[in-house]
């Protein structure tokens, strides 16, 4: 599946699925983690041990991000209440979804121009 682009947006894009992974650029990722300024794949914890620390390259981003938009998978799973405690006191909010919506939804943010973070599970 293809996603549209919106040059408003600028950094990476998710510009699709492939092989079971998100397609930015040229690469395909099974597990992704993105800011404003770059993607990375990573190995992620299981969902109920997600922490900060899983998140640490995401938070080096100046200023910090508005807000954590975190694809959890095939299906929306809520994350550790810890987690979403620990970047609230940062004043980054969590945004929970399925990580196909959490792709979707990164490119509608990012065209408006929002400061954002990402971190998706595998599909």
């Amino acid at each position: 599946m293809k996603l549209g682009r919106d040059s408003a947006g600028a950094g990476p894009i998710i510009a699709g699925f492939a092989r079971g992974g998100f397609r930015v650029d040229d690469n395909i990722y099974t597990a992704l983690r993105i800011t404003p300024m770059r993607a990375d794949g990573w190995s992620p914890p299981p969902l109920e041990a997600l922490t900060v620390a899983a998140l640490d390259t995401l938070l080096d981003l100046d200023p910090l991000p508005e807000f954590l938009l975190l694809g959890t998978g095939t299906k929306l799973c809520h994350p550790p209440r810890a987690l979403i405690e620990a970047l609230e006191v940062q004043g980054i909010g969590v945004e929970a979804m399925d990580s196909r919506a959490a792709a979707r939804a990164w490119g509608v943010l990012r065209s408006e121009g929002r400061w954002i973070m990402g971190a998706l599970y595998p599909l």
